[in-house]
């Protein structure tokens, strides 16, 4: 099982579950639970959601999912631009306890950079940790220059969450080396990208082709290959599930990665951090 350790000493699993579009649809509601229980037995402990999918849909979906089983879960959510001041923040942290059915989140993000002052943020993230409401805080959506402006709490934050996949390279510049040194794991957000196109390009599907797994599968690889990134992918079914799992047991040698460097050419400048 592959796993990352925080700057804390902890370990959490490098191949975690994504929750962006659950709990949009009641009908689908009994399906992705299965499939986050699924991905637990398979050993995707680490579940990420955020108040903004569904508007708290999601949340409630994982709170089903996690029922009875909570101890066995990396808990990560995220808080809304809008409610990361002083005042909203430890409201909008309740409202996500109580539709997670938990007394404490093991990780709370702030969901991207908004109007309020990053220092109002860490000032309530902190409260919320020795109130025990959380264990950690990290941000999502930040940059280099945003995480530098955390100034002394820099130390503090446990992650950065940023779209990292082989279409969006762009951190690997300068934010993995950057979080790198400081210990600070990076999380990989749809990282088989999205609407398909990736997992439809000829280079990636021909290293697959050649390895006999699936562009997914060595998408996955990849982000799990680069130093100290979490990688969250979303799965809806068992067969997806058990997919993304095997992932883990793929190693890309040096020629696969040269393949997968000559399609999707690595960084050589900054680049602005996309987003989606």
């Amino acid at each position: 099982m592959r796993s990352i350790t925080l700057a804390d000493g902890s370990n959490v699993a490098a191949l975690g579950q994504g929750t962006w579009h659950m709990g949009e649809r009641a009908q689908n509601r009994k399906a992705e639970v299965t499939a986050l229980r699924a991905g637990l037995d398979l050993g995707l402990t680490l579940i990420d959601t955020a108040e903004m999918y569904a508007e708290g849909g999601a949340e409630e979906v994982v709170g089903e999912a996690i029922a009875g089983r909570r101890d066995e879960v990396f808990l990560v959510s995220k808080v809304y631009p809008h409610n990361a001041s002083r005042r909203a923040l430890p409201q909008a942290c309740e409202r996500s306890l109580r539709r997670l059915g938990v007394e404490c989140l093991d990780l709370y993000l702030l969901h991207w950079r908004g109007s309020v002052p990053l220092e109002d943020t860490v000032e309530a993230m902190e409260r919320m940790r020795a109130a025990g409401k959380i264990a950690r805080w990290g941000v999502s959506n930040l940059d280099v220059e945003d995480l530098e402006e955390l100034g002394p709490a820099l130390p503090d934050c446990a992650t950065d969450q940023v779209l990292l996949n082989l279409e969006h390279r762009g951190p690997e510049y300068d934010l993995l080396p950057f979080c790198a040194a400081r210990r600070m794991p990076v999380m990989a957000y749809s990282p088989v990208g999205q609407g398909g196109a990736l997992l439809r390009h000829p280079g990636l599907v021909a290293v697959a082709r050649a390895r006999a797994a699936t562009p997914a599968q060595v998408a996955l690889a990849w982000t799990l290959s680069r130093p100290g990134v979490i990688s969250i992918p979303k799965a809806t079914t068992l067969a997806h599930l058990k997919e993304n799992a095997a992932a883990r047991e793929i190693t890309l040698s040096a020629e696969e990665q040269a393949a997968l460097d000559a399609a999707f050419p690595p960084p050589r400048r900054k680049r602005s951090l996309a987003m989606l």
